[in-house]
């Protein structure tokens, strides 16, 4: 484990493996270097890139403060790219996505960016999510925070969820559901049903690629190809077989064609 000091203080824990350009992994909600695509997906890549598995503030290894920013997490990437060497490319994951896409558009030394399926909601073709839901689920406990952001945020159904308290990574699920404000922040308005707002990506300049899963619901598919439209120069492509849960054979080709 290696970790850096973020601007505000906080210590940020990340791992390195591999050779090659680096690349930076940015996991979405409710998963951590430890726990979810990312450390199967570094393996993969590891033979192409010096890959960069952090964890968000809050969550594995890395500290918190007690008041959250969004702000403070671009800052936290910042600090994971600069100790990269300065620049690097860029894949996020569901709500990681949208905050590489926040850092991009804040001007962070990122020198290619691969967005999968930020869960941003651009029409009402699914039950729409509450516009109250980051204060709703910062009075939750855990267990009832996964619960309202699967079903009320991700849109899955209640079995779903029920399922997976039976499962092992409930636990450590449950440890950083606090995290889960966090995630909403970050996806900010554009999760409400409204057509996404371009200017918000005017200072976006450079190389993005988005993708989405073929087997994904169609709401989802619809928010990552107007997300392409709306960000300058940026390329769409859909992975054949696969939904919002994708696997790293699949992903890293893609990762690898357009971050190499």
């Amino acid at each position: 484990m290696n970790t850096v000091v973020s601007k505000d203080g906080t210590t940020i824990a990340y791992d390195r493996r591999g050779d090659g350009p680096a690349l930076v992994l940015v996991d979405g909600a409710l998963c951590s270097r430890a726990q979810g695509p990312m450390p199967e997906l570094a393996e993969a890549l590891a033979d192409r890139f010096t890959v960069y598995n952090y964890d968000r503030r809050g969550r594995g290894d890395s500290g918190d403060a007690a008041d959250y920013a969004v702000e403070r997490e671009i800052e936290d990437l910042a600090a994971v790219i600069e100790a990269a060497g300065g620049s690097a490319s860029v894949y996020g994951s569901s709500s990681g996505a949208a905050l590489a896409l926040r850092a991009a558009a804040a001007g962070l030394p990122i020198e290619k960016l691969i967005a999968f399926e930020p869960p941003y909601v651009v029409d009402h073709s699914r039950k729409q999510i509450p516009r109250s839901w980051v204060t709703d689920l910062q009075a939750l406990e855990p267990g009832d925070a996964i619960r309202y952001f699967f079903t009320k945020g991700i849109g899955l159904p209640g079995i779903f969820v029920t399922m997976m308290k039976l499962m092992p990574a409930w636990k450590p699920m449950k440890a950083i559901a606090h995290t889960l404000p966090y995630d909403a922040q970050v996806l900010g308005d554009n999760c409400f049903g409204d057509p996404m707002d371009a200017t918000q990506w005017a200072a976006i300049e450079q190389p993005v690629l988005v993708v989405n899963g073929g087997k994904s619901p169609a709401w989802m598919k619809a928010s990552t190809r107007a997300l392409a439209d709306a960000v300058p120069g940026a390329k769409h492509t859909e992975v054949p077989g696969q939904n919002h849960v994708i696997k790293a054979a699949a992903i890293a080709p893609v990762i690898a064609g357009f971050g190499g």
